[in-house]
């Protein structure tokens, strides 16, 4: 195994989305934005992450951290094509490098391959299961399909099912897209009903290709840069601006009146802990980023999940180490630019402070008085901010004073 000197700790702690079997998927979503990802390695690659990579980044990602808790995020593509026996072995690397630290794993997934033997491995070990599902068997099925193109849906909730017998804890990702971004009451009561106690909701907004990414085979575009500011229309997939404001303000309106205190929704409380300066738990509403780093079964680290592409690519954990690519300046540059780069019209906003300009990667549309910069997103998110903002001024008042938000719906079903 490659031994490489920890430089000195991270100012903060940072978090590291894992790819142990690259973009491979035994699904086909019509919106995915990683599976073409396969298109930047050798035609045959072998995109199972090797012992060496794996033992390396699991020492590093504990050994560089100053914290109590290490957070590992499983990803892909689907992680489960690697096996239990795969992931057996992670949780004897962690137990060997823990160090006294309590070690904690996520595994992102589609469900289609989980069975008993997962469900069994899963619960003992304690991983929060994160399942994707778009919604009831029509909403879900429209985009979420296999390689034939087939629907998924009964074999998602078939994964749903093993999870629910071995009391595996999960929660939902929904990519919200410009289907089901029509039915917001729909989709919301459907994630309560099979049991989801907490729900993340995902725009989904991608770009048809430039002319570079048609060059390189890719289907879509990659993020907005200085060099690569050309407008290009969204996919007839990616929600629209102002379909997202309705469906949150939608979903809102119902979860605080009925659900506070029950439900939870990452949206919510992420603007929740905004409203009351705690700092935002998203990187996408934070005022700056570069903490939320990718990385490929091969060991390469790029600057984000979203920039994966040869420019963000900070190095490979065989020959730097995970702590000094967090701190490089190539990483502080990236993660400063969040905020230098606001255009006038959002530092003037008056929900500045709750959206920071959201996402650099949906940057790609001009203010009104023409500065580009502008989040293609920004009606949606100005939209609900500003709906939300008494409720959520009112909850946080609540919370500081020592009670619950909870105590808001009785308020919220006169207002």
């Amino acid at each position: 195994m490659t031994e490489i000197a920890a430089p000195r700790i991270p100012v903060r702690p940072f978090h590291v989305m894992t790819k142990p079997i690259g973009p491979l998927c035994n699904l086909d979503c019509k919106y995915c934005f990683y599976l073409e990802k396969e298109k930047l390695f050798p035609a045959n690659e072998n995109f199972k992450m090797s012992d060496e990579v794996l033992e390396t980044y699991i020492r590093q990602y504990i050994e560089h951290q100053n914290v109590a808790e290490i957070h590992f995020a499983w990803q892909g593509g689907e992680p489960t094509l690697l096996g239990v026996d795969y992931f057996r072995k992670v949780v004897a690397l962690q137990k060997k490098y823990a160090g006294g630290k309590h070690i904690a794993n996520a595994l992102q997934t589609n469900g289609t391959l989980l069975d008993d033997e997962w469900g069994a491995f899963l619960a003992e070990n304690h991983f929060l299961i994160g399942l994707s599902i778009d919604g009831p068997p029509k909403l879900h099925d429209a985009y979420r399909v296999d390689k034939k193109g087939g629907a998924t849906y009964q074999r998602v909730r078939q994964g749903l099912n093993v999870l629910k017998k071995w009391h595996v804890e999960f929660n939902t990702l929904t990519v919200v897209n410009r289907i089901n971004a029509r039915k917001p009451l729909e989709v919301y009561r459907f994630l309560k009903e099979i049991g989801s106690g907490f729900l993340q909701f995902i725009p989904l907004v991608e770009r048809l290709p430039d002319a570079d990414a048609k060059k390189a085979g890719f289907d879509l575009a990659a993020p907005p840069s200085a060099e690569h500011s050309e407008r290009l229309p969204v996919t007839d997939w990616s929600v629209e601006p102002k379909q997202y404001g309705e469906f949150l303000c939608t979903i809102f309106d119902e979860w605080v009146r009925h659900d506070v205190g029950r439900t939870f929704v990452q949206m919510f409380d992420v603007t929740l802990g905004n409203w009351m300066q705690q700092g935002s738990g998203l990187c996408v509403f934070s005022e700056r980023c570069g903490s939320a780093l990718a990385m490929e079964h091969n060991g390469d680290v790029y600057s984000c999940d979203h920039f994966v592409y040869p420019q963000y690519k900070l190095g490979n954990v065989l020959n730097t180490s995970l702590g000094e690519m967090v701190v490089s300046e190539a990483q502080k540059h990236f993660g400063n630019a969040k905020a230098d780069t606001l255009p006038r019209y959002c530092r003037e906003c008056e929900v500045r402070h709750l959206c920071h300009g959201e996402c650099p990667k949906h940057r790609f549309i001009s203010t009104p008085d023409g500065e580009p910069g502008l989040n293609y997103l920004c009606q949606a998110y100005k939209k609900f901010f500003n709906h939300s903002a008494p409720a959520m001024q009112r909850m946080g008042a609540l919370v500081q004073s020592g009670r619950l938000a909870a105590e808001v719906m009785p308020w919220a079903k006169n207002h």
